[in-house]
């Protein structure tokens, strides 16, 4: 009787020893669930963002596109939506004005990008040198343009621009000195002179926030090597922000590729510039002036693959230029 009832001891035990694993897998997928959910209520207000101001525009400007407004009976008929196939991007696409409205962007960026980066960058490396005085101040005055609305930036170069009005002009004509900020040559850097005084103070102070992360061991440790203050700055701490770098280029790249405003608020004061300057400038003359949705819709889904296809190539070149740094170290 002892015997039976002894042997039948580990019994409970064993359950036991088999029940815990099946507590521990229930807690962990109590555990997943929370944090799924907790992911969820995270990124819903991001996602409902990207679905509101980017897939739902975007999906509209691809169906627009392929379709457009007829009115048959020379003109005089019932307007009707029709399917048009690939008819507005083969009329983009072969568009003149719009070709070379990309290559005017293509140039703008040429221009403004390596000085963007570059300026900001420079700024940025001496107000963490530590040679600027009153560096609060100096940050507070650089970053000020960046504040001001981009049409009310626009209109004050327009100012500045315009002969007859302008006391820059009038400076340089006491110097005998002829300049036209707004003529076939100068007109594109003085398109760049303004988005240069606008996002100049924005993109340094996205360095400087970089450089304030590097760690100070390593700075000192190349004063101790014998750096001066240019080979440490180039040298040791322009790689360590090199994300931040590509980050701001990328940017860069594509408000560069959406150039309207400057041109727009300059083109009533300067015949180099016509309603189409830059594919944006084509978009709206399509839209709003020719009343053709479907080829503003069309040359919008062209600038968005350009775009798209731009980034992804600055971001591939940069991260092959970083394999081979990560594999030396």
């Amino acid at each position: 009787m002892t015997a039976t009832t002894q042997a039948h001891h580990p019994a409970p035990a064993a359950a036991s020893r088999a029940a815990a694993p099946v507590s521990t897998l229930r807690a962990r997928k109590a555990a997943r669930r929370r944090q799924l959910a907790a992911c969820a209520v995270l990124m819903a207000p991001f996602l409902a963002l990207l679905v509101t101001v980017f897939l739902i525009p975007v999906g509209t400007a691809i169906y627009l596109s392929f379709f457009s407004d007829d009115q048959p009976g020379l003109g005089f008929g019932p307007e009707r939506t029709i399917f048009v196939g690939l008819r507005s991007y083969a009329a983009v696409l072969t568009d003149p004005t719009f070709l070379s409205g990309l290559g005017t962007v293509a140039l703008y960026c040429l221009i403004y990008i390596p000085l963007m980066v570059i300026g900001a960058l420079a700024l940025a490396l001496l107000l963490d040198s530590g040679v600027v005085r009153l560096r609060a101040w100096a940050q507070l005055g650089l970053f000020l343009p960046h504040a001001v609305p981009g049409i009310i930036a626009a209109l004050i170069w327009l100012y500045l621009y315009t002969p007859g009005i302008s006391p820059v002009i009038d400076l340089f004509a006491k110097a005998d000195i002829t300049i036209d900020f707004l003529g076939i040559h100068t007109v594109l850097p003085s398109i760049v002179n303004i988005a240069l005084w606008s996002n100049l103070g924005y993109n340094m102070v996205v360095f400087y926030a970089a450089l304030q992360a590097v760690p100070r061991e390593v700075i000192e440790a190349s004063v101790v090597d014998g750096a001066g203050p240019v080979r440490t700055a180039l040298q040791v701490k322009t790689p360590l922000v090199r994300t931040s770098i590509v980050m701001v280029a990328i940017f860069t790249l594509i408000w560069a590729l959406q150039l309207f405003t400057e041109p727009m608020l300059l083109s009533q004061s300067s015949p180099m510039i016509n309603s189409r300057f830059s594919p944006s400038m084509y978009i709206y003359d399509a839209a709003f002036t020719r009343n053709n949705y479907s080829l503003a819709a069309a040359a919008s889904v062209v600038l968005l693959v350009c775009t798209i296809a731009l980034s992804y190539g600055v971001t591939r070149w940069t991260s092959r230029a970083n394999t081979p740094e990560e594999t030396a170290r």
